[in-house]
């Protein structure tokens, strides 16, 4: 007996095998001195040296050796012939080789019908093409020859010998017992090879068309890159040079130098057919123009700024000086620590024009940025570059814009920030303004920290109560108030006709404009806090002064209060001027708006009723507690003006304010309401050339308020005399120019009795 490792024979099959372990050496010297016969079998495992019975399979093949021959290195190759199956009985161990006691092995009958195995022929000869369509290997002539073979049982034998397969396999069909059992086994492997090799052909499809893909793309690619050598127009390898030279002088530190080179690596690998390539040139184009150290030199020279605010600014006296104080420690501390400015006040008063002046004081960048309407935290933060369309924030495009890493950036109505799903942006503002934090501010989309420490932050709003109050907290306020006509005059002789004449192309001896027109101009055609209209009625008049200049060849043109209705047209009054008598339940009061002072005509009436109490003129919460808190102060002054207490259960109380159709709200109207209420229930008038402003309490108490300055200017142009005022707003007087005290008569009062004293004719 011979031990086989990883070859199973078969009955009729001719295998040549080579020996070399002693005892299978012996086993045929033996046999050819005998009857040439060997018993074949399998061993389980290939590895073992000296298999025992335990470690060969049961069932093997009594083969003839056809042939020996030797081989160098005492190996013997043998050929033989499989004649018949075999159970293996017993192994025993004499003369040197191992024999083996056998049992021989027929077929059992089993009888089939001539159409059994004419189907089984078929099915099998089936099988046989397939298999060998898929698995090249298996050769053509030895396909045409099985098929010559119709006999079904020596079909199937043949199969099991020439069929390539693992010995297990073919162990597995030697140790069937009959020929319909050894071909059921036979067609179930021939599936599964047929299944495997489907499968593996697709695979190998799949992947030789991406092989073959990448590789046209490969030489396509290649093909491109020698022509843009020849033609030196390799851009993708230009610009990746270009990048890291461009780092190799920047100014900063290891790490952004680093991050520049990784992803400039990047880029050469993905090629320039890739849709990254685009996102990443952006990224890099944009980490080296922003200024990491590259800084500007600030002028300290604080009278240089001086001589630069007044050349630019007239008048704002108060903000001139604080806005000096701040460039003063800036310039002792070369810090940019101290807290940011935020210039407070009504459109049109010049405040980004403040923040321009300063920075030509300083010889700094100048960069503004819009926040009215920013809603998305990511135009603060910048975008994610996993995002498609990412750019840095507006913070970060502004240093890039400037150059530099310390200009004076002004964010403009800063007050006009809001918040929606994507975002709080006062949240991220506070990171911005906030000097223990900006050293590092972080982009979202630059990835890198940024320094922020040395920029100059300047803000601007119109109402300082709409600032969130975190983001309030970390800016220092300054107020830039109204202008009064005096100062309007001033800016419009001295800066806004030089500016309008040159923006239409006009000389300085061209046009002129009378003092007593521009004074016209200011009472008459404009009504605002700021000089921004007045701006636009003198750029009216420069145009059709260009057009009168060019079509009737006139060589000037002088506009005076005679002629001006020929340029703005008819006169309208903006001012509200005080009533001409004493009236009873009217009284004048003094409101803060967006644009200014104004005054605000209260109207009361009584009636028979039932007690109720009527607000018109579309007030706001504020100012209907004020009413309520006021006709709840009148009651209680029954007694002392003789008001019968069935009065107000059989009357009604109508308070109206005039201009219906605009919203009115505020904490400053309680002592007008209340006055005007008594006066139209006592009947006693109020003096028309008095007004008003603050706010009551349920005893009396009068409480301060704010925008003093604009409200007494609205009352003097308004033509009143005696304004009353809360005696806890008198230290703001001395804020106040005597061009807008003069001619009025202030009254201070802590409680109503003195309001009423002086109010009630």
């Amino acid at each position: 007996m011979i031990p086989l490792r990883g070859v199973t024979v078969f009955p009729g099959m001719i295998l040549n095998f080579d020996i070399s372990r002693e005892k299978s050496v012996r086993a045929i010297e033996e046999a050819m001195e005998a009857d040439q016969i060997v018993f074949l079998v399998t061993q389980r495992d290939p590895d073992e040296n000296n298999p025992g019975l335990r470690s060969l399979y049961g069932i093997g093949v009594a083969a003839k050796i056809m042939n020996v021959a030797k081989l160098p290195k005492e190996i013997i190759r043998v050929k033989v012939e499989g004649v018949e199956r075999g159970s293996l009985l017993g192994v025993t161990d004499e003369g040197g080789c191992l024999r083996a006691q056998i049992e021989t092995l027929d077929d059992e009958a089993v009888e089939l019908d001539d159409i059994e195995k004419e189907a089984m022929t078929r099915g099998l000869e089936d099988l046989l093409e397939r298999y060998c369509q898929l698995n090249q290997k298996f050769s053509r002539e030895m396909l045409r020859q099985l098929q010559e073979l119709h006999d079904f049982e020596k079909l199937t034998m043949t199969v099991c010998v020439h069929l390539p397969m693992r010995y297990e396999e073919r162990q597995n069909l030697l140790e069937a017992n009959d020929m319909v059992e050894r071909y059921r086994r036979l067609t179930v492997f021939m599936a599964r090879e047929i299944e495997i090799l489907q499968l593996q052909s697709e695979i190998q499809q799949k992947v030789r068309a991406r092989v073959d893909k990448n590789q046209r793309e490969y030489v396509l690619r290649e093909q491109i890159r020698v022509i843009q050598e020849e033609l030196g127009e390799d851009t993708l390898l230009s610009d990746v040079r270009h990048y890291e030279e461009a780092a190799l002088k920047l100014q900063d530190s290891d790490e952004v130098k680093d991050k520049i080179h990784k992803e400039s690596e990047r880029l050469k690998s993905i090629g320039n057919n890739s849709a990254e390539s685009s996102v990443l040139r952006s990224y890099i184009e944009t980490l080296l123009e922003l200024p990491w150290e590259k800084s500007s030199e600030d002028n300290h020279d604080l009278k240089n700024a001086r001589k630069i605010l007044d050349r630019d600014h007239y008048g704002l006296e108060k903000v001139k000086e604080r806005v000096l104080e701040f460039l003063a420690v800036r310039c002792l501390t070369k810090k940019g620590d101290s807290p940011m400015i935020c210039l407070v006040g009504p459109p049109g008063t010049g405040k980004t024009s403040i923040a321009q002046s300063i920075a030509c004081a300083l010889d700094k960048k100048f960069v503004r940025i819009s926040l009215g309407g920013v809603r998305d935290e990511a135009e603060i933060r910048g975008h994610r570059r996993t995002y498609v369309g990412a750019m840095p924030g507006r913070i970060v495009d502004g240093l890039r814009q400037a150059g530099v890493r310390n200009p004076l950036m002004l964010l403009d109505e800063i007050d006009k920030v809001s918040s929606d799903y994507k975002g709080d942006t006062s949240s991220a503002l506070l990171e911005v303004l906030d000097s223990e934090q900006n050293y590092r501010f972080r982009d979202n989309y630059v990835e890198l920290p940024i320094d922020l420490s040395e920029v100059l932050f300047i803000a601007t709003a119109n109402d300082v109560h709409t600032i969130p109050r975190p983001l309030l907290d970390r800016m220092e306020i300054i107020e830039v108030t109204s202008y009064t006509a005096n100062e309007k005059l001033h800016i419009a002789r001295e800066h806004l006709m030089r500016k309008q004449l040159a923006h239409n192309g006009l000389k300085k001896d061209q046009l002129t404009i009378t003092r007593s027109a521009m004074e016209t101009v200011i009472a008459c055609y404009t009504k605002e806090a700021g000089v921004r209209q007045l701006e636009r009625r003198i750029g009216e008049i420069c145009r059709k002064a260009a057009r009168e200049i060019l079509e009737d060849g006139v060589p000037s043109v002088k506009v005076t209060g005679k002629n001006l209705e020929r340029y703005l047209g008819r006169k309208h009054s903006t001012v509200f001027k005080k009533n001409a008598k004493n009236d009873v339940g009217i009284v004048r009061g003094l409101a803060w708006t967006s644009v200014g002072g104004d005054t605000l005509q209260i109207e009361v009436n009584t009636m028979p009723g039932k007690g109720e109490f009527l607000l018109t003129g579309q007030l706001g919460d504020v100012m209907k507690e004020s009413a309520r808190t006021a006709i709840s102060y009148v009651r209680s002054l029954g007694d002392q003006y003789g008001i019968a207490p069935e009065f107000f259960t059989e009357n009604d109380i109508h308070i109206h304010i005039p201009e219906g159709a605009v919203p009115k709200d505020g904490p400053s109207a309680g002592i007008t309401m209340a006055t005007a209420i008594l006066s139209a229930i006592t009947g006693i008038p109020v003096r028309a050339d008095v007004a008003m402003t603050g706010e009551v309490t349920l005893r009396g108490r009068v409480l301060p308020i704010g925008g003093l300055k604009e409200k007494l200017l609205a009352a003097k142009q308004a033509g009143i005399t005696t304004v009353i005022v809360p005696a806890e707003n008198k230290t703001d007087i001395a804020d106040i120019q005597n061009e807008i005290t003069d001619g009025l008569k202030l009254v201070y009062a802590g409680a109503m009795p003195e309001v009423l004293k002086t109010a009630l004719a």
